[in-house]
């Protein structure tokens, strides 16, 4: 192309003469490449002095300077010119650099990619697990329901409550709005309570008036009721009514959950099974905010302890209003004498055969668990017991037939039922009665006279546990 080119423009530029121009390029005697032309001159058989022909000597040399830049473009695009840089050689540095850097680039995107496939490996192995869990809670439900629901709805002589919701297809799931949490103190330390006796005589406990009385001697397995399905129920409180007052009856469940700084949710069920399947039947709301899981309903009432305060007040289910409120002279309160778990358990209720009870501490009594017996209807302290345990020593207590039992731990799987106090004679003792913690977070535990069962908040799980009692 370059020399068709040449040959060409050396026509155009000795046209005048009427000849044609041959272009010749060879190595010289130094070994550089030189261009030249040949031409028959019209007018001359021969050449005798070159430099006769001055204008053929200049176009000569514009027509070299012209082809050196040929070449050095040549060289610069990469050609296989004779000085080029042939295929396949050298790379030039400056185009290295950003070659080098996407290729870093790329490895990089791949490793990445590599990570997030992982993930996703991850993430698809814990929705089968968490699918696997669901599949077994849903069994289980349907295995209590098959149990306790019997074909047939309401049982026979059972008339359905006049109040009473539509079933799980036609009512909302209750889902309360989100609360800001209530500050919870946990103490994990774990000190048996019996390390903590008086190294004195101990007695047993004395016979009981009320008729079906004993003493504890066994308590069952664990059987879950229910799930609290959000955070606010992590820790709470749900007990039926012993001695229950119309409209309610023995199956009206209720439940609080209290993880929040303004606990004034008391959520009614019609029966257990209700419970179960998270439909209440009616939702109250309390007018002053509840304290921690002391909670009781005993003859009509929930008897609470009002937040921030060493008080004890009654709210009538019926009447829906608050109808006596008294303090407990020197009661610690909001984190002074808790249990071992913490969460603000100062005061605790308690119903058995012979009535309501609270349980709490003083500065007196230096943290020792103080037993009150109360009047139900106006709150006033009837006759008050002083032990030797310390509060903070054990998970949880109860009382049953007038004796005060306490649980060793609340996070233990294989925890027991470590002593006793017995208000007829005025002493304690040391016991090892095994109690399971299933899911590793007793937060509240009381008995049931009529069921003859203590009824337990465990992680989120409404729980209970069949217990026996020696004959007196």
């Amino acid at each position: 192309m370059l020399g068709a080119w040449l040959l060409l423009w050396g026509g155009l530029a000795l046209g005048c003469r009427g000849e044609t121009a041959f272009l010749r390029r060879a190595d010289d005697s130094a070994g550089r490449c030189t261009y030249s032309f040949t031409v028959a001159s019209p007018v001359e058989a021969a050449c005798p002095d070159a430099g006769g022909v001055p204008e053929l000597r200049a176009e000569l040399a514009a027509l070299a300077a012209r082809l050196s830049r040929l070449e050095s473009r040549e060289r610069v695009a990469g050609g296989s010119g004779p000085r080029g840089v042939e295929a396949g050689g050298a790379r030039d540095p400056q185009q290295a650099a950003p070659a080098a850097r996407l290729e870093a680039a790329y490895s990089e995107l791949l490793r990445a990619k590599s990570r997030l496939e992982e993930e996703k490996r991850r993430l698809e192995r814990e929705k089968e697990e968490l699918g696997r869990r669901l599949e077994s809670n849903t069994q289980e439900i349907t295995r209590l329901r098959a149990t306790r629901c019997p074909p047939g709805g309401e049982g026979p002589g059972r008339a359905a409550p006049a109040h009473s919701v539509p079933g799980p297809a036609a009512a909302p799931r209750w889902d309360p709005q989100p609360l800001t949490y209530q500050e919870l103190q946990s103490e994990r330390t774990e000190v048996p309570a019996s390390r903590l006796l008086e190294e004195t005589a101990l007695g047993h406990p004395g016979s009981k008036d009320s008729a079906g009385c004993g003493e504890l001697v066994w308590v069952g397995e664990p059987v879950v009721f229910g799930r609290a399905e959000s955070i606010a129920g992590k820790y709470g409180v749900w007990m039926k009514d012993p001695e229950p007052v119309p409209p309610f009856t023995r199956e009206t469940t209720w439940r609080v959950d209290t993880v929040g700084t303004e606990v004034r949710q008391l959520f009614q069920y019609e029966a257990a099974e209700q419970l179960a399947q998270g439909y209440p039947a009616k939702v109250h709301i309390l007018p002053q905010p509840l304290e921690s899981t002391g909670a009781v309903i005993y003859r009509g009432g929930l008897f609470f302890q009002p937040r921030r305060s060493r008080a004890l007040a009654r709210y009538d289910l019926r009447g829906e209003a608050i109808t006596a409120e008294r303090e407990i002279p020197g009661a610690g309160y909001h984190g002074q004498y808790p249990y071992s778990w913490g969460g603000y358990t100062d005061i605790d209720l308690a119903v058995d055969e012979t009535g309501l009870w609270v349980i709490y501490s003083t500065e007196k009594a230096r943290g020792a668990i103080v037993l009150s017996k109360l009047d139900p209807e106006t709150l006033e302290i009837r006759r008050t017991w002083e032990t030797n345990i310390r509060k903070r020593g054990v998970a949880n207590s109860f009382v049953i037939c007038g004796t005060l039992y306490t649980v060793s731990s609340y996070s233990a799987p294989n925890a027991t039922i470590n002593f006793a106090y017995d208000t007829a004679t005025g002493t304690s003792r040391a016991l090892s009665i095994p109690f399971e913690n299933r899911f590793r977070y007793l937060s509240m535990v009381d008995y049931n006279p009529a069921e003859r069962q203590l009824f337990a908040w465990d992680s989120f799980n409404m729980v209970t546990y069949p217990v026996r009692l020696s004959q007196a």
